[in-house]
């Protein structure tokens, strides 16, 4: 097997979670400037759209970050990509009522994220060589 198994996923996740950090700082500036107010219920998170950019801000940061952390290929960068994947799937789904297209599309990445970090972000297994794996001491 190639030493680098999975490499072509963590550099997708990595790559994801970095471009969704970038489209939810662009999601933020358009909420800090927009003036208009969300119609019917208010939403999760109220009307006015400042609290959203607010939220959308602190994603962007956790995504990017994430995402760097994912090339350096640690376990503890792992655990914050997968985290960082589910809460950018989590994110997205306020979304769902005003742009579903786009809030799905955020979903299936946070959820392929996840799937690239938990099945190929392990630490890497190079192959053991000699030795014998007889335990019970029968010669």
């Amino acid at each position: 097997m190639d030493d680098d198994q999975g490499s072509g996923w963590l550099a997708f996740a990595a790559i994801i979670l970095m471009t969704a950090g970038i489209m939810r700082f662009f999601d933020s500036i358009w909420a800090f400037r927009t003036n208009l107010q969300i119609e019917d219920d208010g939403g999760p998170l109220g009307d006015e759209l400042g609290a959203y950019g607010v939220l959308w801000l602190l994603a962007a940061v956790v995504l990017f970050v994430a995402g760097l952390l994912v090339l350096q290929r640690n376990q503890f960068a792992r655990w914050i990509g997968m985290a960082a994947g589910a809460f950018g799937a989590i994110t997205a789904a306020f979304w769902l009522p005003y742009s579903p297209v786009w809030a799905l599309v955020y979903i299936l990445l946070g959820v392929l994220v996840i799937y690239g970090l938990a099945a190929h972000g392990g630490p890497l297994e190079f192959p053991t060589t000699g030795g014998s794996s007889n335990t019970d001491n029968t010669p």
